[in-house]
C-alpha cells in the first residue's frame, strides 16, 4: 500500500467525470487499498479515486470516530437511487485544504454500489454518513465543492486558494 498525493484545486483532473469499474482488477483492488492509506494518512473521511489522479469510480469512506474501531466502506460504481429531505452540514474537503463551508444536502440517501469484493449493495445513509457519500459520489462526476456555493462566497474561496499557492504554482 502506498500513500499517494492528493490532487489540490485547480487541479483539472478533479472536474474530469470518471469512469466505471468493469471488473475488480488487481490494478482496483491495489488503488482502493491506496485510497484507504491515503485518506487515514491525511487524515480524512471519504476519498474518491481522481482525488489521487485516477479516473475510476471508486470512492472510499470511513466516519468512525477515533476512539472506535475503523469502519472502512468502499463504494464502486455507486448511484445514489434516492434522496429525501434537507440538512446544512459544514463541510470540508481534502481537495481544498483549510477549507470548510456550509453546504445544502439531501438528509437522507439510498444508493447502490458494488464492494471490493464484487457484490452488488443498497445502503441507506443519514447524517455525516449521507454527506460523505454526496459529496464523494459528485467527485466522480467532476463536481466540486465550490459547485454548491454562491457566487460569492466561491469567489472568496478561490482567491483564498490562490493566495496560498507559491508563484511558482500559479
Amino acid at each position: 500500500m502506498a500513500i499517494l498525493p492528493i490532487r489540490v484545486y485547480p487541479d483539472p483532473i478533479l472536474r474530469e467525470r470518471t469512469k466505471p469499474v468493469e471488473g475488480l482488477t488487481e490494478e482496483i483492488q491495489r488503488l482502493i487499498d491506496d485510497m484507504a492509506e491515503t485518506m487515514y494518512a491525511a487524515p480524512g473521511v471519504g476519498l474518491a479515486a481522481n482525488q489521487v489522479g485516477s479516473l475510476w469510480r471508486v470512492f472510499t469512506l470511513d466516519i468512525a470516530n477515533e476512539d472506535e474501531p475503523s469502519d472502512l466502506r468502499v463504494f464502486v460504481n455507486p448511484e445514489i437511487i434516492h434522496r429525501e429531505g434537507e440538512l446544512t452540514w459544514k463541510e470540508g474537503c481534502l481537495s481544498f485544504p483549510n477549507v470548510s463551508e456550509n453546504i445544502e444536502r439531501s438528509a437522507m440517501v439510498r444508493v447502490r454500489a458494488m464492494n471490493r469484493e464484487g457484490a452488488i449493495f443498497e445502503m441507506e445513509a443519514d447524517g455525516l454518513m449521507a454527506v460523505v457519500i454526496q459529496h464523494e459520489s459528485e467527485h466522480l462526476d467532476g463536481k466540486l465543492l465550490l459547485d454548491r456555493l454562491g457566487p460569492v462566497r466561491r469567489r472568496l474561496v478561490q482567491r483564498r486558494l490562490s493566495k496560498k499557492r507559491s508563484p511558482d504554482e500559479s
